[in-house]
This record gives C-alpha cells, structure tokens and sequence, in this order.
C-alpha cells in the first residue's frame, strides 16, 4: 500500500504543477496593455522555444493509455505495438520539414481553420466535428479510465482517483491555457521517464540481473530460436501486427495523428518561428524512440516474473504497470512513480482539453458570433474547458463496460484506422498538388467515413453476435486487419479524391503559399545540424528494427 512517504511526494507533485501553472499565468497577463489574448491562451503566445515545444509533443501524447496499454502488450508479448511509436519518430520529421512551414505561414489556429483555406467552409466543418467527438469519445474516456485502472489497483478508488486528476487538470488547464499546458508537460516529462526507467531497473533486479531475464523469455518463448516477446515483426498472416500492415498501414494513421490532429499539431503552432517547431519536431522524435524501453519493456519484465518459479501472479496483462509498482517498488520511489503516471494523465488531459477548447472556440463559436472581441474568446475557451471536465465525469460510468475485454492501446490504435485514412489522404495530397479541389475533398472525407463507421458498427454487431456469420465480400470488410483496413481505405479516399477533383478545374493559384513547392523554394528557412539530427533519427529506427527484428533477436 502506500506510505505517508509516497502520499507527501504525490502532494509536492501537485503543488509543483499548479505553481508552474500560476507562475505561467502571472507571465503570460504581465503588461495588460496588450491583454491576455486568445493568441495567448490557445497558442502560448507563439513565443516557445524548441525544447519546449519537443518535451511537449512528447508528454502531451504519452498518457495513461501508453503507460498501462503499451506495458499490458510488452506483458501479452505484443511487442509490435511498440512499432507506433517507432514509426511516429519517423512522421515526426513529416510534420517538421513539411507540414510546419505551411501551417505557420498561413497563420491558422486551428486544423479545421487550414482546411478550409486550401478547400471550403463545408471540409472546415467536417474536421471539427469529428475531431470534438472523437476526442470527447476516445482520447478523454480512454485516458480516464486507464488513469482510474492504475489507482484502483493501488488501492485508490476508481471514482475518487478519476475524479481528482480531470478536475485538477481542467482547473491548470483553465487558468493558464496553452502556455501552462506546455510547461507543465516538461516538468511531467521528466518525472514519467524517472518513474519509467525505475520500474524496469527494479524489475530486473528481482529477476536477478539482464541475463537471468534473457533466460526466463527464452524458456518461455513460443518461437523456436528466438524470444517471441522481444521481436518487433510478424509475418503477413498475424491477425493483429502484420508487418505489410506496419508499414503500410500503420504510417497513414501516423500521417492523420501526428500531421493533422489539432491534439498534437497545436504545439507547433505556439513555436517562436519555423525553425523552433521544427528541432521541436525532432527532439520529439527521439523522444518517442523510449516509449520502446521505458513502457513495453517494463511489460515484457512483468511477465517474466510472473513465469519465474515463485514468481508473482498477474492476472491480468493490462495490470502489469501497477503489478510491478505494488510489488517491487520501495517506500518514496512508490510515490515518485505514481506521481509519474499522474503526470501522464494530466498532461494527456490538458492537452486534450486545451485543444477541444480551441476547435470549440474558433471553429464554432467563432464562425457563429465573427465579431467576438478577443478576450470573450479567451472566456469561451475557458468555459469550454469547464464543460468538458464534467462531460468527462459523466463518461466515467460508462467506460468500464466499454473497454473490458480489450487491450487499451490495440483498441484506440483500431478505432484511429477507421477514421484517419480519409483525413491523411485530403491533407497529404492536398498539400502537394494543385489539382485537388474542393468538392473532391468533401467527397472523399464523407466516402471514407461512411465506410470507416460501416466497419466499426459491423465489427461491434458481430462481436456481439446480434448479425450472423459473414462471408463473401462482407466477411473481408470486417474481418481484414485493421491495418490492413487502414490502408484500404487510404487506397479508396484517394480514387475518390482524384476522381471528382479531375472533374473540376482548381482554383488553387489564389493560394500559392500553401503548396509545399512554393514554400520549400522560397520561404522555408533550414539548417544543417537540423538536416543531420534528421537523418541521424532515421538511422536510429533502422537500427533498432534490425535489433528487435528474428535475426537479431535470436542473436541475444
């Protein structure tokens, strides 16, 4: 259980957070002769530095989803889902070298907001829609009810736990905006990697040092030559890491998370100038290069000592974080680490609230009252932020009956392939090509969604047994990986999308600073280190796949 040792550092954990927050704040409304602007509460002033914005993108992603999900796959010895992460390092320098300079050349807020410069008013509706829903639905209720998992195995109540972290952090979150946000994530950032890498060292200590752990997998291992829980690849007929799947599928929900969703893009937006939001981009890309041995690995820990002799019982594989906590951790390093999974949450939750709040103030509010002076906006953004902490609260009964039964992280991962394609597809080529029109745009993004909710509702009725067995080209439809899925449903969002827009002729030349060609010739400003850190990243991944692939780790 926990000492008063732990409950007094969770204590300074908290009062450390909400002085940032309020230092922040007092910064940020210095001088109101200028005033505290909606430029100020949604972006951070557009004024952060690079590290800033890298610990951000980092902290702000990493929630109690990755933390309790991706430990659960190292424990079910799923360590392809690890590949997400690898691969949003890779798509990381997507955002940098391309997306970047034309989200801060053309001065936008918000995702939905650059849409609608480079389509229409209709493509700018769709994304903040589905953007609000999905983070309501998904992001929000995924990362609470992890969050409570871990404090309800602590022996936290459920309620209590859930309860006071979403209205603590809606609270930071409220006073301060954007700029609070990002600079709690960095002192959140380095808690969560302090707290990670003691678990891991703990754990294998208990096993009796790295080559006693090597032996139990090997013993344990379900592939003959090799140690299946350490390998990162599977062949074309796995059911749910495929590896044509990881590299063909996987990128296009990278491409639509970490290039086009408001969640994440919004850090770049608050950078000082390109150059910043891109070593940010960067540094985030290393950064995400951990996820790999502070999360799975601790997982894949977990389970080797659940098989040694005399080892301990998991019972379940998402509880392998808190099994590890609860058993090996001392007094007052307990309480670091849970502070760590705190962090987690809350700067997964700020985040998330801070960019609900954004698309809520300026790609509805605003576009219903357009002359609304700036500091009502503030107000809007901030009531927005209140009224999504109680729908969270709302939300919490409903997700324990939503989520048993599903690994956490594979199940956000899926519902993400039945969404993003559509959204990838019309930012991407967008971007590239002048042919692309309006109307081909809209098309394919309500093409791709009709197909992508088609297979989520007949996924569930077959799950449930409510329909009868498929076959035929229904039975492909459902029963295709979800990866695989993905990136079908890239394919047909971009036949559609070309198909209507060769119909038309494009009125693009009014807009030629949002083509990647004009910005990358003219105006985008780059460096050398950032080239070689860019390309020494790259290497990284190749290395690492190369390492965690059969042939290298049949050779540990």
């Amino acid at each position: 259980m926990i000492a008063n040792v732990d409950i007094l550092i969770i204590g300074l954990y908290f009062a450390a957070i909400f002085i940032i927050a309020w230092w922040v704040t007092r910064e940020s409304r210095k001088g109101e002769v200028a005033g505290f602007g909606s430029k100020d509460y949604f972006l951070g002033g557009k004024s952060q530095g690079w590290v800033v914005i890298g610990a951000s993108l980092f902290a702000s992603n990493i929630g109690s989803e990755h933390l309790v999900g991706l430990a659960g796959s190292g424990a079910r010895g799923d360590m392809p889902a690890a590949q997400f992460e690898l691969l949003a390092s890779l798509i990381l320098l997507i955002l940098g070298w391309v997306f970047v300079p034309l989200y801060l050349k053309s001065g936008v807020f918000t995702m939905p907001e650059f849409l609608e410069k480079r389509y229409s008013k209709s493509a700018r509706n769709y994304l903040a829609v589905i953007s609000i829903l999905a983070y309501v639905f998904t992001k929000i209720s995924i990362t609470i009810f992890a969050g409570a998992l871990v404090f309800e195995v602590l022996g936290v109540p459920f309620w209590t736990g859930a309860t006071i972290v979403v209205i603590a952090t809606g609270l930071y979150t409220v006073m301060g905006g954007l700029k609070a946000v990002l600079y709690t994530d960095l002192l959140q950032m380095v808690i969560l990697l302090v707290g990670s890498v003691a678990i891991t060292t703990y754990g294998i200590l208990e096993l009796g040092g790295v080559s006693s752990f090597m032996e139990q997998l090997t013993m344990s291992s379900t592939d003959a030559g090799s140690i299946s829980h350490l390998n990162l690849w599977r062949s074309m007929s796995d059911p749910d890491f495929p590896w044509t799947g990881i590299l063909f599928g996987a990128p296009i929900l990278g491409v639509w998370y970490w290039c086009t969703d408001q969640y994440i893009v919004q850090r770049v937006l608050a950078a000082k100038n390109i150059s910043a939001a891109r070593k940010g981009t960067i540094m985030g890309g290393f950064l995400k290069v951990l996820p790999l041995f502070i999360f799975v690995l601790p997982g894949v820990v977990a389970y080797a000592l659940s098989m040694a002799p005399n080892g301990m019982t998991l019972e379940e594989s998402d509880q392998a974080l808190p099994f590890m906590i609860t058993q090996l951790l001392p007094g007052g390093l307990k309480g670091l680490v849970l502070a760590g999974l705190l962090a987690a949450l809350m700067s997964s939750l700020s985040s998330v609230f801070n960019s609900c709040a954004t698309l809520i103030t300026m790609d509805v509010f605003k576009q219903w009252r357009p002359q609304t002076k700036d500091k009502v906006l503030v107000r809007v953004g901030q009531w927005a932020t209140v009224v999504l902490v109680i729908i969270s609260l709302l939300w919490i009964p409903f997700m324990r009956t939503m989520m048993e039964g599903s690994g956490i992280y594979t199940y956000l991962q899926s519902i993400q392939a039945y969404i993003s394609p559509p959204i990838a597809a019309v930012f991407l080529f967008g971007v590239f090509d002048k042919r692309i029109t309006a109307k081909g745009a809209l098309s394919a993004l309500w093409g791709g969604f009709i197909l992508g909710i088609s297979r989520l509702v007949l996924e569930f009725l077959s799950k449930e047994e409510i329909i009868s067995a498929l076959s035929g080209p229904l039975e492909f439809f459902v029963g295709t990986n979800f990866l695989h899925f993905a990136l079908f449903l890239f394919i047909i969002c971009t036949i559609i999308l070309y198909a209507v827009s060769l119909w038309e002729r494009s009125d693009f030349e009014r807009y030629p600073e949002m083509l990647y060609n004009y910005v990358t010739l003219r105006q985008m400003p780059s460096t050398r280190s950032d080239f070689i850190m860019s390309l020494g990243l790259i290497l990284l991944i190749i290395i690492v796949w190369v390492v965690f692939s059969p042939l290298g780790v049949a050779g540990m």
